[in-house]
């Protein structure tokens, strides 16, 4: 069985009950790093000004605490080639889903199932209300 490190653990007690059942059970299958939760003021600045969001302070779902959002990467993390986020993002939404929650993925913003409509891939975010 896998374990969160305690950096990912820290940031995953920034992430609402949902998040945390579901990424609790995720890690017991799958080797992953919470690499964010709840961002501050100047963490989305810095996001959105190196283009990794598209939403400014308050607006991404990162800045409520707790968060609405994380983000996740399969470990060890490596960003070439997305076959294990697309993994990742599978077992996350099926946990979620078996557990009555609603995710939406950052590879397709308007859960449709189809990943070719999107104009801002975020391959390791994940939103529950």
């Amino acid at each position: 069985m896998y374990k969160y490190s305690e950096r990912s653990k820290s940031k995953l007690l920034t992430c609402n009950k949902k998040i945390q059942d579901i990424m609790n059970e995720v890690i017991k299958v799958y080797d992953c790093s919470i690499l964010c939760g709840f961002r501050r003021k100047e963490e989305q600045d810095e996001a959105f000004n190196n283009g990794k969001s598209k939403v400014q302070w308050p607006n991404s779902k990162h800045n409520v605490l707790p968060s609405n959002a994380v983000d996740v990467a399969p470990y060890p993390v490596a960003w070439f080639g997305t076959n294990r986020f697309f993994f990742l993002a599978g077992l996350i939404k099926g946990i979620g889903w078996m557990k009555g929650y609603s995710v939406v993925w950052g590879a397709d913003w308007d859960d449709n199932g189809d990943f070719t409509d999107q104009t801002f891939n975020d391959y390791g975010h994940f939103e529950v209300e």
